[in-house]
């Protein structure tokens, strides 16, 4: 799958190429306040935990996996877009309903780049047939909950989201 160039944005497949990139974005303690309590990824943790993960849902002709995105301006690598089933790694995931997330360097917040990026990424998504779209944040993310509801997704219900590396209490949000 091909992701078309937005207004300000462009939209890479990432690959463990990637994984200097993706230390990098998670270098900043407030970028990682909600992921991890601002406890920034060593390059171990990205190369032998993060990139597993991303790669074990992986499917490039489905738009699965993880999108970087770039400033046409600038060329200036900002952040990711997450796309995979929902629950991936959990007992029970959805195939009919993609996971959105985002990871976006922090001088790029509130300049709408994450809702722009995960809006062209979702409408791409549609296109191939794609209906149902969810996200999960920390109940205080009130930035990601925002981007949420400019997606269009409401507040669904509350979860105790479980897997092999994470246990905590997220709000979800659906469309």
């Amino acid at each position: 799958m091909h992701i078309k160039d937005s207004a300000r944005l462009s939209y890479h497949y990432i690959t463990e190429k990637d994984a200097d990139f993706l230390w990098e974005l998670d270098q900043d303690e407030l970028v990682m306040k909600y992921i991890s309590g601002g406890k920034k990824s060593s390059k171990e943790d990205i190369r032998d935990i993060f990139v597993p993960r991303f790669q074990a849902y992986s499917n490039p002709a489905l738009g699965w996996g993880l999108w970087r995105v770039e400033t046409l301006a600038e060329k200036e690598s900002i952040g990711w877009v997450l796309v995979r089933p929902f629950g991936f790694f959990t007992q029970h995931p959805e195939s009919d309903n993609m996971e959105l997330g985002w990871r976006f360097k922090r001088h790029t917040w509130g300049n709408g780049y994450a809702t722009e990026a995960a809006q062209t990424i979702k409408d791409a998504l549609y296109d191939i047939g794609v209906e149902k779209f969810s996200a999960i944040a920390n109940p205080e993310n009130s930035a990601s909950i925002n981007i949420m509801k400019k997606l269009g997704m409401t507040f669904s219900h509350e979860l105790e989201y479980i897997d092999k590396l994470f246990h905590e209490t997220v709000v979800v949000y659906t469309n």
